[in-house]
């Protein structure tokens, strides 16, 4: 079954994409540093993009109820 290039994304293409998608402050760094703060990752170290979103969304408080 092939994977969803959403939920399996290198740890590189997701900052490029990101970046090239308007982030200003993303960097592989930057990732990394989520990843050790709880950021959700796969068991073969790829990331899930709608995870990870909701996680950024959780620990920023915006629970998306406005």
């Amino acid at each position: 079954m092939p994977e969803n290039s959403r939920e399996h994304v290198t740890k590189e293409n997701f900052v490029t994409a990101m970046r090239r998608s308007g982030s200003r402050t993303l960097t592989l760094e930057k990732l990394e540093a989520d990843i050790a703060a709880g950021a959700p990752v796969n068991e073969d170290g790829t990331i899930n993009i709608l995870k990870y979103v909701a996680w950024i969304a959780k620990e920023t408080g915006d629970d998306g109820q406005r």
